[in-house]
Order: structure tokens, then C-alpha cells, then sequence
């Protein structure tokens, strides 16, 4: 049994003629005949009752007819899917992303846009660490991540990387403290002194390591005084005079009062977004995806 010979049976069926049925299949009637008279023979039972001047559908015709229907209505939607796949309208893609990600105006509103002209797509975002990503990217576990990676960062072979978005390192500092009133930047150095609060090097985040650089490179290692896994966190306990910290720009938007930033001087305190994804060829449905980052 073939999806011809379905095809085959359906339009002698609602036409209740050979004759009529080979017309619209635009197939002679012979063959027809044959491939009717083989599905009958395969399923061991006549479907049509035939005479020279009348067809009509036999009870286990009339059964077969809806079943029949169904399968080529399921065969057809099943073309149409892998045709959307393939261009880009429908697929699945899983994203991982950093926890200042969305708070970057771009993602949310790229996010969105994919979604409304992507209605087919199924979207999965899943929020990790920077190190975590990078793994689950290797295992094939998500297909795009944006990584807020340590200066030192180097990409193995296996992963693509471009830069998305631009961000810079602040010092977040009480309310109280003497440098919070001033302006302009400030040199990481002038925090020497400073009891640090800083996520958790092992984490997987990068944003340990890169605090941690600058602030050998201005000839000191940070007191760590306490890590938060979380940047709310961080700067409440900042609000409440536990120490100061250096994060990403993006969090000022949290608007938790009792607290001041200040940039940090220098380009090595920019603070960079990446995208990645395995450096094998994109999907159709991840260029799309991509395309809504300008990249």
C-alpha cells in the first residue's frame, strides 16, 4: 500500500467514477484500475462495487474512505512542516543566555519580533551561566547562548562567536561611601582598600575573572568579603554597607535604592556580550533567529 494508491482510491471514491477520477488525477483509467484492484487485493476486501454504468462504495469502502482521508490529510501536513522547516519558518531552537541578558533592550524586543513572525517556531530559553553554556553548547544541549565571558576568553574550534552587545563595569558603591557623590570615571585601583562582593568563581561566570584582572593589573588582589549568586543580591548587601562591588552597567536599571555607580576607567573594563553557537552551518531557523541581532 502506497500514498498513490490512497490518492487513487479517494478520488474514485468522491467521484464515483473511474472515468471522472483519472480525469482529475490526469492519469488514463487502466492504471487506475489496477492500483484500486491492488489496494482491494493487499487489504482483503473489495472497497468499490463496480458495474459499466455505476461505482459505489462498499461498507468496508466507506470506512476505508475516512481513514484514507486522514492519512493523506496527515501526509500532506507533514510536507508543509518539513517545507517550513526548511526555509525557516518552523523548527526548534533552544537559546541559553547570561542573567543581565534580557535586561539589554535588544534581546527582549529581538525575542519578541522572532515570535511574532515565527508563530510555527518553538522557542525555548533557558538562563545559565556563561560556563554552563559553553557546555551545553559542546553536548548539543542548546543551540545559541550569549555568554558575558572574562577578557581572557578564547572560543575552542567548535564554537563561533560574535559580538552582540556592548556593556561596561561599574563600581557599585553605598550610598554613603565618599566616592559615590563624585564624577567621571575612576580608576579600580582607588577600591583597593574596599571589602569586595562579587559573584562566585566558580559559578562558570566570567564576570569573577574579570574583576579579579583588573584588579591585578592595578597591582592588587580584591578582598573578597563575601559572594552572592545573584546581582540583586549583591547590591542590596552593598545598600546595607557590607562592601562594595563591581558589575555589569546593565543593573543600574534595577533601581535598588542606598547604592551609586561609577564607571570604571579604561578599555579593559568594557564588558563585552557575545553570541555563540557550534561553528558547524546554522540551521535555517537559527539564521532567522540571528538575523534579529543585526548579525
Amino acid at each position: 500500500m502506497d500514498f498513490r494508491q490512497l490518492r487513487y482510491f479517494v478520488a474514485v471514491a468522491e467521484a464515483l467514477s473511474f472515468s471522472e477520477a483519472a480525469r482529475r488525477l490526469h492519469v488514463s483509467q487502466p492504471p487506475l484500475s489496477v492500483q484500486i484492484k491492488a489496494l482491494e487485493d493487499e487489504l482483503g476486501s473489495p472497497l468499490l462495487e463496480r458495474s459499466r454504468h455505476h461505482v459505489a462504495l462498499t461498507p468496508a469502502g466507506e470506512l476505508f474512505l475516512d481513514k484514507a482521508r486522514a492519512a493523506l490529510a496527515n501526509l500532506d501536513q507533514a510536507r508543509e512542516v518539513v517545507k517550513q522547516v526548511a526555509s525557516g519558518e518552523a523548527g526548534e531552537i533552544r537559546v541559553g543566555f547570561t542573567a543581565s541578558v534580557p535586561m539589554q533592550d535588544v534581546f527582549p524586543r529581538a525575542v519578541h519580533a522572532f515570535r511574532e513572525a515565527h508563530r510555527h517556531a518553538r522557542l525555548e530559553l533557558v538562563h545559565l551561566s556563561t560556563g554552563q553554556q559553553l557546555q551545553q553548547l559542546e553536548q548539543g544541549e542548546i543551540d545559541i547562548a550569549f555568554l558575558r565571558p572574562s577578557p581572557q576568553f578564547r572560543p575552542p574550534a567548535s564554537i563561533a562567536v560574535r559580538e552582540v552587545l556592548d556593556d561596561r563595569l561599574v563600581a557599585v558603591l553605598p550610598q554613603a561611601h565618599a566616592l559615590a557623590a563624585g564624577a567621571g570615571d575612576i580608576d579600580i585601583s582607588v577600591l583597593s582598600a574596599e571589602r569586595f562582593l562579587l559573584f562566585p568563581r566558580g559559578l562558570g561566570c566570567g564576570l569573577f575573572d574579570h574583576v579579579t584582572t583588573l584588579c591585578n593589573r592595578s597591582g592588587f588582589a580584591p578582598n573578597v568579603a563575601q559572594e552572592a549568586r545573584e546581582a540583586t543580591t549583591i547590591i542590596g548587601l552593598v545598600a546595607s554597607g557590607a562592601g562594595v562591588s563591581v558589575l555589569p552597567a546593565i543593573y543600574a536599571r534595577t533601581g535598588i535604592p542606598g547604592v551609586a555607580y561609577r564607571n570604571i576607567a579604561g578599555p579593559d573594563a568594557a564588558s563585552r556580550i557575545l553570541m555563540a553557537h557550534r561553528a558547524a552551518a546554522l540551521s535555517p531557523i537559527m539564521k532567522r533567529f540571528v538575523g534579529y541581532f543585526g548579525v
